[in-house]
């Protein structure tokens, strides 16, 4: 029998965004005390939202909830008009942890939206960040913003200004995720505005490249992540998709041996939003199971960091 061998794919875990959100507000707890104040989870991981209430800080759903003059912060994925205005209403000291690549798509649909442009935003229903960009689409604009999920919205879907026509997308869809709803929408409208290739967020592609390697490489793959991470969902069906069965896992407990009894080559990555502590405690219960040797695949380096608010510098 082969020796059994765990492979970690590279990149994996955190990101530039989700480093600096956890960052915020960790700093704010430092310097302003508990409790500090945070619209929905700050990242979609429940170990570090854990960690964080253990701080002091608290999780809610709306701004009314907070008490005026506290301190709030936005959660990573952004935040509609309405909430910033909300924030200011309360009379709230607030700190945006939105990712700096999502700003940058509501100040793009702020600049078609002043255009008087119709805009199509590819993302899925519900999710913070799209809830947040179709959120920053003035009502005041002689255009429209309209939501496409899927190649059947594409397909279907009428504009009221087809000729005048820009698009976004979700920063956590990768390049393959759109692609193809891309393709039906420039064909229905060739004057359409395609968006910049650096819309979409780097670690989602850098992730999802990896993990196509580690399942080319492997028999199965752990995906470190919380079920309601879109992208650490995407990193599963991937593997699957792949040819490389896979799971998905929010901490060690979730893993029994019947997983990997007959694997002699164990892939793990992780989620944008998951801590690599989580990598470490799964790595180390499979070393129990008779994975005696290591690997670390070769992959892009990460060199991406965002400032924080001038505030909490």
């Amino acid at each position: 029998m082969s020796q059994k061998t765990i492979k970690l794919a590279n990149p994996r875990g955190f990101c530039a965004g989700v480093d600096r959100a956890i960052d915020i507000v960790n700093i704010a707890l430092d310097k302003f005390g508990p409790p500090v104040y945070v619209r929905h989870e700050v990242v979609h991981n429940r170990k570090v939202v854990q960690d964080l209430k253990l701080r002091g800080a608290r999780f809610v759903d709306n701004l009314d909830e907070v008490p005026e003059k506290s301190i709030a912060i936005f959660s990573a994925h952004g935040v509609s008009e309405k909430v910033e205005s909300e924030a200011k209403k309360y009379n709230l000291n607030y700190f945006d942890a939105t990712c700096p690549l999502v700003t940058k798509v509501h100040m793009e649909v702020i600049k078609y939206a002043d255009q008087g442009r119709d805009i199509i935003m590819i993302g899925h229903k519900n999710h913070p960040e799209v809830e947040g960009t179709l959120g920053r689409f003035p009502s005041s604009s002689e255009g429209k913003i309209y939501l496409v999920e899927s190649e059947l919205d594409a397909k279907t879907i009428e504009i009221k200004q087809p000729d005048n026509l820009s698009l976004v997308t979700q920063t956590t869809l990768s390049v393959d995720d759109t692609k193809k709803i891309i393709e039906i929408l420039e064909e229905r409208f060739p004057n359409i505005k395609a968006p910049n290739a650096d819309d979409i967020c780097y670690a989602t592609q850098n992730r999802q490249d990896a993990v196509k390697q580690l399942a080319l490489e492997t028999e199965f793959i752990i995906v470190v992540g919380s079920e309601n991470s879109s992208n650490s969902n995407r990193l599963k069906e991937l593997a699957e998709l792949m040819g490389t069965k896979s799971c998905l896992v929010d901490h060690v407990s979730q893993i029994s041996e019947d997983t990997f009894r007959k694997v002699n080559r164990l892939g793990i990555t992780s989620g944008a939003s998951a801590p690599e502590e989580l990598v470490k405690e799964i790595v180390s219960y499979c070393e129990s199971f008779g994975f005696s040797k290591i690997e670390e695949l070769d992959g892009l380096k990460e060199n991406v960091s965002f400032n924080l608010p001038k505030e909490l510098r």
